[in-house]
């Protein structure tokens, strides 16, 4: 990670359990709307963190007393996310739009994630976790 440093950071630390996406999504939404987003992208916002919360869960140890963290960085024009689970390490490199033909009920998480975001970046090391970065910029003058 190589965001500046003069940015204000939040941290938070989740357990690996459905229930407390929620506050991820309560947490997100309430930072957003103190930098000024709308609420188009404050939604946005809410639903790419909770696929991205979701993946970590899925994808993480399965062990329920394990954790995932989320870091918030605040800019000025944009807010960076990262989530980081310790899962297995399982991340495509490209993130394709599925073919409508195949499509299952699981698996569209990183997809709806960068079509909901300005970018995202996924980083993964086998047997050491998973972190997904993601940008959402504040749209000024709309």
């Amino acid at each position: 990670m190589n965001d500046n440093n003069n940015k204000d950071h939040i941290k938070l630390s989740l357990p690996n359990k459905p229930e407390f996406v929620s506050v991820a999504r309560l947490t997100a939404s309430s930072i957003a709307s103190r930098i000024g987003f709308n609420i188009e992208d404050i939604e946005d916002i809410k639903v790419a963190i909770g696929e991205a919360c979701t993946n970590a869960i899925q994808h993480s140890s399965l062990n329920e007393s394990d954790s995932y963290e989320i870091e918030f960085i605040l800019d000025i024009d944009k807010l960076i996310i990262y989530i980081r689970d310790e899962g297995n390490g399982k991340c495509k490199k490209d993130i394709k739009t599925p073919n409508v033909e195949e499509l299952k009920e699981s698996g569209l998480g990183l997809f709806i994630i960068k079509t909901l975001m300005d970018e995202v970046k996924c980083i993964s090391c086998e047997d050491k976790g998973t972190e997904i970065r993601m940008v959402k910029r504040i749209e000024v003058g709309v």
